[in-house]
């Protein structure tokens, strides 16, 4: 079966870009994937803010092992996820569905390959100052980087 797919052919797509920013997200696939040495989470994040995104998608990984908890538990505590799954050390999936927060992408390049890297997350709530800093030019720390959580 042939499928139509306009614009296809075209160099430099949309697709391809990688967005790098502050964006106030919502959760739109969550799943897990096992790996023997790395186990993660690829979430799929819809765009609500800055306006003009709020069409695009963003997706990463979130990984699973040890020495990787405290990010993923600083995902699930900023954006809302149920305090009482989180303290039996549980995550489900569609519990994520829905999820809200404030999320900072870079681009991280390895062996060639360029990846979209989760490296910040605050709760909703905190949008409208992170947001108004980041139109401003404001920039908190040392390295020039946003901080998102102040813990």
């Amino acid at each position: 079966m042939k499928r139509h797919f306009p614009g296809l052919h075209l160099e430099g797509s949309r697709g391809d870009e990688i967005l790098q920013g502050v964006f106030l997200v919502r959760v739109d696939h969550a799943y897990y994937r096992w790996h023997p040495q790395k186990p993660f989470f690829v979430l799929s994040f819809a765009i609500l803010e800055p306006q003009d995104l709020a069409s695009r998608k963003i997706s990463g990984r979130l990984y699973a092992t040890t020495k990787a908890l405290w990010r993923l538990n600083w995902f699930l505590r900023d954006f809302g996820y149920d305090r009482d799954l989180l303290g039996r050390d549980e995550v489900d999936e569609k519990a994520l569905l829905g999820l809200t927060g404030v999320l900072r992408t870079t681009k991280k390049v390895f062996a060639g390959r360029t990846y979209l890297d989760l490296a910040g997350f605050a709760p909703s709530s905190e949008w409208e100052f992170i947001s108004k800093d980041a139109r401003d030019g404001v920039v908190t720390g040392d390295s020039g980087d946003l901080q998102l959580h102040a813990d």
